[in-house]
């Protein structure tokens, strides 16, 4: 019997860990609209949100109770982190840089705006690495499928930005994992999710393909992933630009759920809640150009995402 318990453990162990609530038992719920098509959904120490308005380049800081106001005005705001000291990073694509900004929403200066002698193009998403001190961003500035330029950056404690990979076809949302081994990339205009060993802070070995996306179909206008996030059992959750949709893959990559995104330009989600158990979702009702941007919350009972706010 003690023999069978050990061989029978790890089937136990990897069915408790894909039990996600079924597509027909999430609750979705719309938190607040902004002007413009937003992105970049983050928290802070006191739990309130903040989403980053592109197309008019304000942030909004959004309070537990959906209250909604303009924090800042930066340009062209994208992805967006929070640091132990309460501090803020924010993509900026008119800047073309990483901004440090304070509490307030003033700016402190530029975390990252050139690699080699090179300025950055557009900055678009990023991911804390707080073990060492540094962090992960995409610039697909100028990238697509027929011109794939795109690349990933490392800025590590020192403030000096390194050139981790390149020609990518839109680089756009950026994860590390706990245990900072891997790198999980998604490229937009190839629909998708690549996945690099990490061998040092900002050193990464060749890239694999960690999942190929379910494609566009029936109302659906495009299929192409955007911002990621992990919940604590691996699982990778997908902003799926313009599929109306999230998407739940497994720590090895199989497609587990399709969850309501809300917005039909899905772009950005982050798990937040005092249970870390609600999963905030940014995009835009429809096109992104021309209709209003908004924040949406699915309730997972029995998730808990993964909090990536350093302590």
């Amino acid at each position: 019997m003690k023999s069978l318990l050990f061989v029978l453990l790890p089937f136990i162990v990897v069915l408790m860990a894909i039990d996600l609530p079924k597509e027909s038992s999430v609750t979705l719920t719309k938190i607040v609209e902004v002007p413009g098509y937003c992105e970049g959904v983050v928290f802070d120490h006191s739990g309130n949100a903040y989403i980053s308005d592109t197309q008019n380049g304000e942030i909004y800081q959004v309070t537990a109770n959906g209250q909604a106001k303009i924090w800042t005005k930066t340009g062209a705001p994208n992805g967006h982190k929070i640091l132990a000291d309460g501090t803020h990073l924010v993509c900026n694509g008119s800047q073309h840089a990483i901004l440090h900004l304070d509490r307030e929403g003033k700016v402190l200066g530029k975390a990252s705006s050139e690699c080699e002698g090179k300025p950055l193009r557009a900055p678009n998403d990023l991911t804390l690495d707080s073990k060492n001190g540094g962090f992960y961003f995409t610039d697909p500035g100028g990238s697509n499928a027929n011109n794939p330029i795109g690349t990933v950056h490392y800025v590590d404690a020192k403030g000096k930005t390194h050139l981790v990979a390149q020609g990518l076809a839109f680089p756009n949302g950026i994860v590390l994992r706990p245990d900072g081994k891997s790198l999980l990339v998604a490229e937009s205009n190839h629909n998708r999710i690549f996945v690099y060993t990490v061998a040092a802070p900002g050193k990464v070995g060749e890239r694999k393909i960690f999942a190929n996306l379910p494609t566009k179909a029936g109302d659906q206008i495009d299929n192409q992933p955007d911002g990621i996030c992990l919940d604590q059992d691996g699982n990778l959750y997908v902003a799926h630009y313009g599929m109306h949709q999230v998407q739940v893959l497994s720590p090895s990559g199989k497609l587990l759920r399709r969850y309501p995104g809300g917005n039909l330009t899905t772009s950005n989600v982050a798990f937040g809640g005092a249970n870390m158990d609600q999963l905030y979702i940014t995009g835009a009702l429809g096109e992104e150009k021309t209709t209003r941007g908004g924040l949406f919350r699915l309730d997972l009972k029995g998730v808990k995402g993964l909090r990536v706010l350093p302590k």
